[in-house]
């Protein structure tokens, strides 16, 4: 016995996405089941569902940043009981024996990692994501969200929050740090008010002003216009770590030359284009060019507990149902202050 539920699905590669209903499996043992509250536009559900990133098995019903309240568990249950607040992000399972589940970086699972959506767990289930009315998923993936950050800011934490924490977390960025962080957008507004939390100095470089006052308030110290090549002269080896937060190409060369010795730049955005290095920007000050995926479970739950601690949430836009075409559309016009979340109720 199956149980169905509503939910907002692509039924092709590039076609809009329009209402339906999806099957939840019934509980396993250590399943809990979500009653989703509101769910996170991020703009990986784009790429894959506009069949950019790879064909995939369709329907789609996207959706990695989840936010809800648990309504029912497993019998073999113990983290989580009915009411609780509970989250859902980019991964649903993992392999959970290969050397990066048991180091607790599930995110670089070598066996078999399961995402969210449009991915497929081991016995054949095709997995479909947030934009519905529920989610079961084995408590082990399951998150708690702290009662101080609404659902609705919550949400994009799972992707956005976790996406820019974690490199900022394994880089060690702390007091006395100088952090370059590339766009304001829905990464690039999380990296600034976390690396600003964890006692950075905090610059955004973008190409206008026109989100300086933003920038302030997020908590960094200067907001740089990259359209002026001036400011590439003025700030070279200006920094210690840059998060580049941005999914289009830039020339690594300009941004590289902002480090200082042994800097490092990140990338966390997914262009689809090859970004050229000329390795002497490297090797003359020992930088480092670098990835970094989104974070494991448990890196994930110290960002939602750091993120409460000190008052950190998702900027969003709460749209309905009906809305998410129209959102799809902005997302990619860069028209969003800074992250859409639908109201499942809507659905």
């Amino acid at each position: 016995m199956t149980t169905t539920v509503r939910a907002w699905a692509a039924p092709a590669a590039g076609a809009p996405l329009e209402a339906t209903t999806i099957v939840r499996r019934d509980l396993r043992p250590d399943d809990i089941r979500i009653q989703i509250a509101y769910a996170g536009i991020c703009h990986s559900d784009i790429h894959t569902v506009r069949g950019e990133w790879g064909a995939k098995t369709y329907p789609i019903t996207p959706g990695h940043e989840i936010a809800g309240t648990v309504v029912e568990v497993g019998s073999a249950v113990s983290k989580f009981k009915v009411g609780d607040r509970a989250g859902v992000g980019c991964m649903v399972d993992s392999c959970g024996e290969c050397e990066a589940c048991v180091d607790g970086e599930e995110q670089y699972c070598t066996g078999h990692l399961t995402w969210t959506y449009a991915s497929e767990y081991p016995d054949g289930e095709i997995t479909q994501g947030g934009y519905s009315q529920e989610i079961v998923v084995t408590e082990r993936f399951a998150l708690r969200i702290p009662e101080s950050i609404p659902f609705e800011n919550a949400a994009p934490l799972l992707c956005a929050g976790v996406t820019t924490y974690s490199p900022l977390e394994h880089w060690g960025i702390g007091p006395g740090s100088k952090v370059a962080v590339v766009g304001l957008g829905g990464l690039g507004h999380m990296g600034v008010q976390i690396a600003h939390a964890m006692g950075a100095e905090v610059t955004v470089l973008s190409q206008t002003t026109s989100k300086a006052a933003d920038s302030t308030k997020f908590g960094a110290v200067a907001h740089v216009a990259t359209a002026d090549r001036a400011v590439f002269r003025e700030l070279r080896e200006s920094f210690d770590f840059i998060l580049n937060t941005v999914s289009a190409g830039i020339n690594l060369g300009d941004y590289l030359g902002l480090l200082r010795r042994n800097g490092a730049m990140v990338n966390v955005g997914m262009p689809t284009d090859s970004l050229p290095v000329k390795l002497p920007t490297l090797i003359g000050r020992r930088r480092s060019l670098s990835g970094s995926n989104i974070g494991g479970i448990a890196q994930t739950q110290r960002m939602l507990d750091f993120c409460a601690e000190h008052g950190i949430a998702a900027q969003v836009e709460v749209i309905s149902a009906d809305r998410i075409n129209e959102a799809y559309d902005r997302v990619v016009n860069s028209d969003v202050r800074y992250r859409f979340v639908i109201d499942t109720a809507t659905l």
